[in-house]
């Protein structure tokens, strides 16, 4: 039986791992937002049936209660609750808060709640001693009231894959951001294997029906289209809410180690005394506001010592060959380290003529300026390449 728990335990673990690094910050963030709430909600269904339908934990239910399939009421509970999550998620995201999707969604909760309901009734109804780990559905097909149990979820199931398959159809012309696109994209590939499990069970069923044996159907082909729906489809509404976090944490962490060479250019003017030290588990966002602050209070420091001529110079030169970004990069590259050799010389300019501050044409340019530190033989030919240009003037 360990061999066959393996599907199962995959995507469970890996939901479960979600659910237990991301609940409770999304529990928290939830009371104030329904969407994040219902993600959460959504999360722990799915978790909750790949829990129970693994064939280890069907057996413990039945060991543990004393109850014989025990197991189908609870299971197939959470994977109806799962669809009217998953049906008002969708609500969500396509329609604007209005009176009318209120109605409609408090109206899915009843509909599937009635149903979550019917399946605990008709199952205390049915007479099934006989514990089924794999081919309850099938084995028991025409069990008076547990053949009603298995057409409610199944059919319930369809019906919710069927109806958010539609309207995410209707919907995704409509979709301009990039990351709600690829999670409808893997809603739509996880309602298509929701549908191909519905309808390998009720051929499966029908079948006991007229007295022949497609079991197969219902025990080796929709197992795995039901574990990859379910991870599809939690995948399809954590993709919107945690890419544009993962993009930006990127994105800030690309930053941060870009500055890393223009922090240690010029923090040897010292200008942060004290500073807050982060620890490895610090948020990469409040690590970068920090090293941007220290290189705008040590740029402070150097402004008595930035030769803004010399700077428009070497912005000249760059310019002849590259593009705007780059070029006040490569300047303010040369600019800065010839204002840190001052520093240390303590040769401060001449206030004539000097703006009392280092500008924005360099203080918007930080990371491109920390891009151009990398490359240090380019640094020298534009450095050269001024030098020159001033020797020829001085010259003539």
């Amino acid at each position: 039986m360990a061999d066959l728990n393996v599907p199962y335990i995959v995507p469970t673990a890996a939901l479960v791992v979600a659910l237990a690094l991301r609940g409770p910050m999304l529990w928290r963030a939830g009371r104030r937002d329904p969407d994040v709430r219902a993600t959460v909600l959504l999360l722990l269904w799915a978790a909750a049936v790949l829990v129970v339908i693994t064939p280890i934990n069907i057996h413990r239910l039945n060991v543990w209660t004393g109850i014989p399939n025990i197991a189908a009421p609870w299971a197939y509970s959470f994977l109806t609750a799962f669809c009217a999550t998953s049906l008002t998620m969708i609500m969500r995201w396509r329609e604007p808060p209005s009176d009318r999707r209120r109605r409609r969604m408090i109206a899915i909760y009843w509909i599937y709640a009635g149903i979550i309901a019917a399946l605990w009734i008709t199952f205390l109804l049915a007479d099934v001693p006989e514990p089924r780990i794999y081919d309850l559905d099938t084995y028991y097909a025409t069990t008076p009231w547990l053949r009603e149990h298995i057409l409610l979820y199944v059919v319930a199931h369809a019906v919710s894959s069927l109806v958010s398959a539609s309207m995410l159809w209707k919907w995704y012309p409509e979709i301009t951001k990039g990351w709600i696109k690829s999670g409808v994209v893997c809603l739509q590939m996880g309602y298509a294997s929701g549908l191909v499990f519905d309808v390998a069970k009720l051929i499966a069923v029908g079948a006991r029906w007229s007295g022949h044996d497609l079991d197969a159907l219902s025990t080796k082909v929709a197992p795995p289209f039901a574990l990859f729906k379910a991870a599809l489809v939690a995948l399809g509404f954590i993709i919107p809410q945690a890419g544009p976090a993962i993009q930006t944490r990127i994105r800030n962490g690309r930053d941060y180690r870009r500055l890393r060479a223009l922090w240690r250019t010029v923090r040897v003017t010292n200008a942060a005394a004290a500073t807050a030290r982060f620890g490895v588990l610090t948020p990469v966002d409040l690590k970068l506001m920090q090293r941007e602050q220290r290189i705008h209070d040590a740029l402070r420091v150097l402004a008595p010592y930035f030769d803004h001529t010399a700077y428009q110079r070497h912005y000249a030169e760059a310019a002849a060959e590259h593009g705007e970004d780059q070029a006040r990069g490569l300047a303010g590259a040369v600019a800065i380290h010839k204002a840190v050799d001052a520093y240390t010389a303590n040769a401060p300019l001449s206030t004539h003529d000097q703006p009392p501050l280092i500008g924005p044409e360099v203080t918007e340019y930080l990371d491109t300026i920390g891009k151009a530190l990398h490359r240090p033989r380019l640094l020298d030919r534009i450095r050269q390449r001024t030098t020159s240009t001033e020797s020829v003037t001085v010259h003539v």
